[in-house]
């Protein structure tokens, strides 16, 4: 199942992707508000989604609404850093002996098609495919055996960075939390129609260009040790994303650079999740997110 978020008529609903339509859920089956009450409602908020697609009602179509990132607003929205063997040897860093997390700001968060800026502050803004999964149920102390029960489904993020704000500070948020700086869809596969997570394809372009081409089997900390690690330390919940690193081929290591510029359109594949794109431009004058 495909779950999206998406404005029709100028109000936040969620709904299931099926071929070129949307199924509304919103107003029409409970815990549907919005896709944290929807993923806290587990098991019967599924049932009652497939329920609904298989009605055949409620539906219109894709190209009349605007997809959301799945989860606008995320509780948390945490990355982990140096997380591909061959992106810490670009970057000369050590291998870390313990996963490292930072923090996203949730007002970083946009959708499939949104655009990019390039901030008035910096020009150095890269890019960083990711697969991204999503808590499902509120928990703590979870094993590495049992961390797949606590994934409601995997998404696309793009782990935008302003290079020389990340490095200002050793917590790098500020760097990694700029308006428009994470993207994120353009759906939310639900983790049942992923037989693994950890054997998919990513692969990232800029323009025509394929900068990043790697499989998920390279990451160092996979999904359920992410999960084993963090419930350690805090109550995971509903809705809350977890970037899982980027592989080799950030622009940052280019020669020349290879930083974004208004214009350029970004490309993130996973395989098995879908297709996230998003333009390129120059912070517009004014901006304010509202």
């Amino acid at each position: 199942m495909k779950l999206v978020t998406f404005i029709q008529n100028g109000k936040i609903c969620i709904g299931a992707l099926v071929d070129d339509s949307v199924v509304v859920a919103t107003g029409h089956i409970d815990d549907a508000d919005n896709m944290m009450t929807f993923l806290a409602s587990g098991a019967g908020g599924l049932t009652a989604m497939q329920a609904l697609i298989v009605s055949g009602q409620r539906r219109v179509k894709l190209s009349d609404i605007q997809l959301l990132a799945p989860i606008p607003r995320p509780g948390k929205f945490l990355g982990i850093g140096l997380n591909y063997a061959d992106h810490i040897s670009e970057t000369g860093r050590d291998k870390p002996e313990y996963p490292t997390f930072f923090t996203k700001q949730s007002t970083c968060v946009i959708g499939p098609g949104a655009a990019i800026h390039c901030p008035k502050v910096s020009e150095k803004v890269d890019y960083e495919g990711e697969l991204g999964f999503v808590i499902g149920k509120r928990c703590r102390h979870v094993s590495v055996e049992n961390a797949h029960e606590a994934i409601a489904g995997y998404t696309i993020c793009n782990d935008v960075t302003v290079r020389d704000w990340q490095h200002r500070t050793p917590t790098w948020t500020l760097g990694k939390s700029f308006d428009t700086h994470g993207p994120m869809g353009p759906w939310l596969v639900t983790a049942d129609e992923i037989a693994d997570p950890h054997n998919l394809t990513l692969k990232t372009w800029v323009d025509d260009e394929l900068r990043q081409n790697a499989n998920t089997q390279a990451m160092i900390f996979n999904c359920y040790e992410m999960i084993a690690y963090l419930s350690q330390a805090m109550t995971l919940e509903p809705g809350d994303v977890i970037s899982t690193g980027t592989p080799a081929g950030v622009g940052v290591k280019m020669q020349p650079r290879g930083y974004l510029k208004p214009g350029q359109t970004v490309r993130i594949e996973i395989e098995s999740v879908g297709t996230l794109t998003n333009p390129v431009i120059a912070e517009p004058d004014g901006f304010y997110v509202i």
